[in-house]
């Protein structure tokens, strides 16, 4: 048990000082007045001194078994280490295959979904990758959505990209009518998450899905949106529709062309579209490739889930509100993924908690009333993070 107290709690709306009492991985209670506990539960109590308590981060696109292999077979990025998440104030990640969705299986993306959820973290992932038909484990879409408990819809498809598999409007739709049902029948998100290129094409499949067939809006959910400064616009004028787009926190770039995560959500939030409609995530682990005009790859770089808590700070520094900036790395993303208990800091909710320093850096993670993060430091790690001094033997 853990009573955290003096915190200046964002939920993400600003509840002010509260008393947050962490029991079996929840919060089990919360006050303004400290409660009077019996010593012999053995609380541990944590004074956090009226810094800022946030709810944890809910990356929505993040290569947990490595992506890349764009540049040849030396060119695949290893698996995400737990403290690459949790030092970024990641406590949901869900995870996804991208180029690699051939030798990277679904059923290896489990294995380390599950691996991560051992060591603490809640991981979802989903089913698919790049390319059509899309990598399964049980043959279809639907079937790994019924079947597999982790799988909460199908991603990342690539569209407007010269890597997709160039998919017909029927595919398309055929696919997000199978993500649409399987989502029905079983209660999950049922999302479809498009990975979106370069391509002039941008969102026209989107749009003329949302023009010529049944399936509703919310189903769509493309990343990557501000890659391109038209791709934004253009992602933007869809958000009246229903769908929610997803801005990917790209390093640093010079490229005038890229909307800077934090540039992003600005504007977005400066517009009259539905706060709720924009999520955030960071494509950790994934390989961000630059292609020449005959596509082939002249550099490539790395996601991070560290650009995550980078760009809050950004915004924060931009005068965004926190608790209009913590939207879409919170309670967005949860509430259009479904996941239940997560994105917010409320009793019976999980106790995902994340204490903002300095300069708003993520100084304390606590994932399922376990801390994975003090003072910025992991005191949890994988099994694998550290080599031993003088090497493996």
């Amino acid at each position: 048990m853990h009573l955290l107290v003096n915190a200046n709690v964002f939920a993400p709306e600003p509840l002010g000082l509260q008393q947050v009492l962490v029991a079996g991985g929840r919060v089990v209670w919360m006050g303004a007045e400290r409660p009077q506990l019996d010593a012999q539960l053995g609380v541990e109590v944590h004074d956090l001194d009226g810094r800022a308590l946030v709810p944890g981060f809910v990356d929505a696109h993040t290569h947990l078994s490595g992506g890349g292999g764009e540049t040849g077979y030396a060119s695949r990025v290893p698996a995400l280490a737990l403290s690459q998440l949790t030092t970024a104030g990641v406590t949901t990640a869900v995870g996804l295959l991208g180029t690699d969705d051939t030798v990277r299986t679904t059923g290896e993306l489990l294995v380390c979904a599950r691996a991560l959820r051992t060591l603490g973290l809640t991981t979802f992932c989903w089913t698919g990758g790049y390319h059509l038909p899309p990598a399964t484990l049980t043959g279809s879409v639907r079937s790994d959505l019924v079947h597999v408990d982790l799988v909460i819809g199908v991603g990342e498809i690539a569209i407007s990209d010269h890597r997709s598999s160039q998919p017909t409007f029927d595919e398309f739709v055929r696919l997000a009518g199978d993500a649409h049902v399987g989502g029905l029948m079983t209660g999950k998100a049922g999302v479809l998450h498009l990975h979106l290129g370069d391509g002039e094409r941008g969102l026209g499949l989107v749009r003329e899905a949302i023009a010529k067939t049944e399936i509703p809006a919310r189903v769509y959910h493309p990343t990557h949106v501000n890659r391109r400064r038209a791709l934004f616009e253009e992602a933007l004028a869809i958000v009246p529709d229903g769908v929610t787009i997803d801005v990917t926190a790209f390093p640093p770039d010079d490229d005038a062309d890229v909307v800077a995560a934090d540039e992003a959500v600005a504007r977005y939030l400066a517009t009259d579209l539905p706060p709720e409609r924009l999520t955030l995530s960071s494509d950790g682990g994934g390989c961000l490739p630059e292609f020449d005009a005959e596509g082939r790859a002249v550099g490539m770089g790395v996601g991070e889930p560290s650009e995550l808590a980078a760009t809050l700070a950004r915004l924060l520094v931009r005068g965004i509100p926190l608790e209009s900036a913590l939207r879409p790395f919170t309670s967005n993303p949860a509430d259009h993924l479904r996941l239940a208990g997560k994105g917010r800091i409320a009793v019976d909710g999980d106790a995902d908690l994340v204490v903002l320093g300095a300069n708003h850096a993520v100084t304390d993670v606590m994932a399922l009333g376990r801390w994975m993060v003090r003072d910025g430091a992991p005191v949890v790690r994988g099994p694998f993070e550290h080599q031993p001094e003088g090497g493996a033997s």
